[in-house]
């Protein structure tokens, strides 16, 4: 289910989701995550919308990715993976976007819903489903 989330202080909807992600993810406000992803980004000297970059920045802070079986590459939708995934916190990274989903709902400043994810976040010590 698609539930409207824009922590984005100016109401922009494009060009940030890896912040607005990783703002509902860690229960931060848009400008810390927004601090902390410009800081890694400039600790490995790269743009802080890398996947290199933001990955890190999960990694240390206890998350793991896994990766989406590809047995049908466009047929797997957020909304699909909501429904199987009823419980947790997941960061969903498609090829040219990012949304969070948690218990079921994906949160986003749009319906990403038939989006495709590639793999996902999950903090480590979560149970795998």
């Amino acid at each position: 289910m698609y539930c409207e989330y824009n922590p984005n202080p100016s109401g922009k909807r494009v060009g940030d989701c890896v912040i607005r992600a990783i703002a509902k993810a860690m229960s931060i406000s848009w400008d810390a995550a927004y601090a902390s992803i410009a800081l890694q980004g400039y600790l490995m000297k790269d743009i802080m919308s890398s996947n290199a970059v933001w990955g890190e920045y999960l990694r240390r802070h206890g998350y793991k990715r896994y990766v989406i079986p590809d047995t049908c590459p466009d047929c797997y939708t957020v909304r699909e993976f909501c429904q199987d995934h009823p419980e947790g916190k997941y960061i969903l990274a498609t090829g040219s976007h990012v949304v969070v989903a948690e218990d079921g709902c994906y949160y986003d400043a749009w319906d990403s819903g038939d989006e495709t994810p590639i793999y996902y976040w999950r903090l480590r010590d979560a149970v795998q489903l």
